[in-house]
C-alpha cells in the first residue's frame, strides 16, 4: 500500500506539474515540428525565391525554431522566448511572410506554455506575445492583418488553458477513485476484522473465567476461536485476491478457494455469536436466488455487523434476531437485540460515536447500492438496525 500510494502520489504531482510521458512528449515535438515546417517553412520558400542569402538565413531561423521545439515541454518560456524572437527575424528579413506565419513556432509554445504552466506564468507570456501584434497593421495588414495575429495568439493561449483543464479534471477524477478505492477496502478490511476480534475477545474472557472450574467449556470456546481466526483468515485471502495484481490472481488458480460472504452463509455468522453464550435466531424470507452479488455481499456484511456492534455495545443483551425478507424488489434487513439502552446508544448520533466505523460502514454499504438504513433504540427497550436495500436500481 505504501508503494503504491507513493506511485499515486508522483502520478499526482507529475500532472500537476504538467508533465507527460516520453511518448507523448516525441509525438508533441514531431507534430509540432511538421507544422512549422509546413507552413512558415513553406511560406519562406515560396517568398524568399529569388533573394539570395535572405532565403538561406529565413530557413535556417525556421530550423532553429523546429529545434527548440524539441524542449518547449520542459523549457516552455526559453522555447517560446526563442521561436517569438527567430519568427520576428523571419518576418523582419521577408516582410511577404505574414506576421502570424512567422511567429507559428512561437504561438506553438505558448499553447503548451499555458497548458503546463500556472496561469499567471501563461497570463504574462500571453501578453508579451501581444506586443508584436501592431505590427501587422504597420506592415500593410490593417486592421485584418491585426485582428488575424490577435486571435492566433489568443486561440492557443485558449487552448493550452482547455488542455490544462482537461488534464485537472482527469487527476481530480483519479483521486476520487483512488479515495472510493481505499475507503472500499478499508470497509472491508473492517467488517472482517472487527467482527471476528470481537467474538474472539468474547469468547477468550469467557474461557478464562471457568478455565479451572469447567475447562470443557473453556476448550469449546478456544475451539470457537480457532474456527473464527481461521474463518477471517478464509476472507482475508479473498480480500488479498481481489485487491491484488493479475499475477497473484492467476498463480493461485489451482488453490482450494473458500466460498466468498454471501447470504448462505448467515448462519456461520451466528454460530461464533452464539458460543458466546447470547441466543441468536436467524430467519429468511423469500427467493434469494439470483440477487445481484452486490447486494448479497451488503446484505451479509450489514449484518456482520450489526451483530459486532450487539456483543461490544449492547448492555446485558443475550438475545439478537436477524430477519432477511426479499419483498418485491428489496431486500429488508432487521437485526434488533434486548439489551439495555445505553449512554453511547441513546440515539443514532451516540450510536455512530459508539460504533465507531460501524454504522457509518453499514450505511454507506446501503447507500452504494441504492438503499437506505435506519439505527436506534426501541420504545420497549433493545436496539434494532434496519435496512432497506432496492435491488431493481442496482447496476
Amino acid at each position: 500500500m505504501d508503494r503504491s500510494s507513493r506511485q499515486l502520489g508522483d502520478v499526482f504531482a507529475g500532472q500537476a506539474r504538467g508533465e507527460l510521458s516520453s511518448r507523448a512528449v516525441r509525438a508533441l515535438w514531431w507534430g509540432s515540428a511538421g507544422l512549422v515546417l509546413a507552413v512558415p517553412g513553406t511560406a519562406v520558400l515560396v517568398a524568399g525565391a529569388g533573394r539570395g542569402w535572405r532565403l538561406f538565413v529565413a530557413m535556417a531561423l525556421v530550423l532553429v525554431q523546429v529545434c527548440a521545439l524539441r524542449w518547449q515541454v520542459r523549457a516552455p518560456v526559453a522555447v517560446l522566448t526563442v521561436n517569438a524572437t527567430t519568427g520576428l527575424a523571419v518576418w523582419t528579413l521577408l516582410p511577404a511572410v505574414s506576421l502570424t506565419g512567422a511567429l507559428l513556432a512561437a504561438q506553438v509554445a505558448l499553447c503548451v506554455l499555458s497548458a503546463t504552466r500556472p496561469r499567471r506564468t501563461s497570463v504574462r507570456a500571453l501578453a508579451a506575445m501581444c506586443l508584436p501584434v501592431p505590427l501587422a497593421f504597420w506592415a500593410g495588414g490593417g486592421p485584418t492583418g491585426v485582428t488575424v495575429c490577435l486571435l492566433a495568439v489568443v486561440l492557443a493561449w485558449t487552448v493550452g488553458q482547455w488542455r490544462r483543464a482537461q488534464r485537472a479534471r482527469a487527476a481530480a477524477e483519479l483521486r476520487r477513485a483512488v479515495v472510493e478505492e481505499r475507503a472500499r477496502i478499508a470497509r472491508e478490511v473492517h467488517d472482517v476484522v472487527a467482527h471476528t476480534l470481537s467474538v474472539m475477545v468474547i469468547q477468550a474472557g469467557a474461557a478464562d473465567d471457568v478455565f479451572a472450574e469447567r475447562p470443557d467449556q473453556a476448550r469449546q470456546a478456544l475451539r470457537a476461536i480457532e474456527a473464527g481466526a481461521r474463518s477471517a483468515l478464509g476472507e482475508l485471502r479473498l480480500l488479498l485476491r481481489a485487491f491484488g495484481p493479475e499475477d497473484m490472481r492467476d498463480g493461485e488458480v489451482g488453490e482450494q478457494r473458500e466460498p466468498g460472504p454471501s447470504l448462505a452463509r448467515l448462519d456461520e455468522l451466528a454460530d461464533p455469536v452464539r458460543a458466546t453464550g447470547m441466543t441468536v435466531s436467524v430467519h429468511r424470507e423469500g427467493t434469494f436466488d439470483g440477487l445481484p452479488a452486490v447486494v448479497d455481499l451488503a446484505v451479509y456484511r450489514i449484518v456482520q455487523e450489526a451483530l459486532t456492534n450487539t456483543l461490544r455495545h449492547a448492555v446485558g443483551a443475550d438475545e439478537v434476531g436477524v430477519r432477511v425478507t426479499v419483498e418485491g424488489e428489496c431486500v429488508k434487513i432487521s437485526v434488533v437485540d434486548n439489551g439495555r439502552t445505553s449512554q453511547g446508544r441513546s440515539d443514532v448520533t451516540g450510536a455512530v460515536a459508539a460504533a465507531g466505523r460501524g454504522l457509518v460502514g453499514m450505511r454507506e454499504r446501503a447507500r452504494l447500492v441504492g438503499g437506505s438504513l435506519r439505527a436506534g433504540p426501541l420504545p420497549r427497550g433493545g436496539f434494532e438496525v434496519a435496512a432497506r436495500l432496492p435491488v431493481e436500481r442496482v447496476s
